[in-house]
């Protein structure tokens, strides 16, 4: 088997030398590329502040075993997933995933003391972190507004929350040396048609205001924010708005986050990285699946995500881009979902590397769009899997048929136990 994996490899370097694609430069580059994988996958986005149930247009379904009830637990799975992925990779936290011994502390008190576990274990591993401000299932989110709201000290407590992820999340940078992305998705809206939807976006442009008032270093923390079309419960309207974020980050010089599921079904947001890349320094995106709603299914290798790696390596613009996972399957083995939408992400990404570019700029400005149409339909049926197989084997983790059976058997001796 391993000679003729080599075969494949071998023939797979010269068809893709045949189009003047240098497979060595494409595998180099997919190995340096960051994919942040979300923690939120392993335990359905229940956090460990508390047992109550989920809210603000979030939604999880599926009842499989062995879900992950502890930090303990939950950074367990991540090493197992991170074991079968290859290339570099980061971890985003909620603010529900605090980890410290003691009583229970406000969201509006978090600090950086309360996430030293999760630095401590990311720089044994060498990896990066990113953060989230955690602004739905509270009390004080319960009627569908947080940073909007127009009771005065209900905002106030969560622009404490987010004054306080930004200084947690500049801890993280400072201590692993890479700067954390934190990302500001706010779930206001309403159910139903309001009467006044200024408002509610004067005032969330006033409290985002006071949350970034503080200057943060760019090299400990970087803001994003991001805007969604709409969520359960408040289908009608939402006060961050893909234009309210546009106008917000541009005017105040934050990454944009554009979410694959946060737009109606007929918009992809491989389309809008061009058009924004000619205006923000860097974006951040959210990586998932979308199925009918915003319903962040685990990332399969479909056209839409296919597209959208091709747009940021044709853009040449993966050192601007911010590249994180958002899905969670609670239906499924949770590790195996980060493990199948991570690859996914990556092997996406690696065929985006091995496109000829050259040719296809070349036919295109020559005004010979029968042949780039011609070239681009006939890279489909490339052979990445034989790259993609050796590129596994040079990152030292399982190739593709090689890894769900090491992932069986932590089923059975890790995940069955937790019932």
């Amino acid at each position: 088997m391993k000679n003729c994996e080599q075969n494949a490899f071998a023939l797979a370097c010269e068809r893709y030398a045949a189009l003047n694609v240098d497979v060595e430069k494409a595998l180099a580059t997919a190995a340096t590329v960051p994919i942040s994988l979300q923690c939120w996958q392993g335990d359905d986005v229940a956090g460990f502040e508390s047992k109550g149930s989920l809210s603000g247009g979030i939604a999880a379904t599926g009842n499989y075993p062995g879900k992950a009830r502890t930090a303990d637990e939950l950074r367990a799975d991540l090493e197992q997933a991170l074991a079968l992925l290859p290339g570099r990779h980061r971890v985003s936290l909620h603010a529900i995933y605090a980890d410290y011994e003691g009583p229970g502390v406000p969201r509006d008190e978090l600090a950086p003391e309360h996430f030293q576990n999760w630095i401590d274990w990311a720089r044994a591993r060498g990896l990066g972190l990113d953060f989230n401000p955690t602004c739905f299932s509270h009390p004080l989110a319960a009627d569908g507004l947080t940073l909007a709201h127009p009771d005065a000290a209900t905002r106030a407590f969560w622009i404490r929350h987010c004054q306080g992820s930004r200084r947690i999340a500049a801890a993280m940078g400072r201590a692993l040396g890479t700067p954390a992305v934190t990302n500001f998705w706010i779930p206001d809206g309403s159910k139903d048609t309001p009467a006044d939807r200024y408002g509610s976006r004067e005032r969330l442009v006033q409290s985002l205001d006071e949350v970034f008032a503080e200057k943060i270093s760019p090299a400990e923390n970087l803001d994003a924010v991001e805007s969604k079309l709409f969520g359960i419960g408040l289908e009608s309207y939402t006060v961050g708005s893909h234009e309210f974020y546009m106008g917000y980050a541009l005017s105040r010089g934050k990454l944009l986050c554009l979410d694959s599921g946060h737009f109606h079904p007929t918009e992809t947001i491989s389309d809008k990285i061009s058009a924004a890349l000619l205006f923000f320094p860097e974006l951040l995106l959210h990586v998932s699946r979308g199925v009918r709603w915003d319903s962040d299914h685990v990332v399969a290798l479909n056209d839409e995500l296919q597209a959208l790696m091709f747009e940021l390596v044709r853009c040449d613009a993966l050192d601007r881009v911010h590249i994180g996972l958002d899905f969670f399957d609670a239906s499924i083995n949770r590790v195996a979902a980060w493990v199948i939408g991570t690859r996914n992400t990556r092997k996406a990404l690696l065929a985006a590397l091995l496109e000829p570019r050259e040719e296809l700029r070349r036919l295109e400005a020559e005004g010979d769009f029968t042949g780039r149409l011609a070239l681009m339909e006939e890279f489909k049926t490339m052979p990445l899997g034989a790259v993609w197989n050796e590129f596994c084997r040079r990152q030292e983790v399982p190739g593709d048929g090689a890894w769900m059976p090491i992932l069986r058997k932590y089923e059975a001796g890790v995940l069955a136990a937790r019932q």
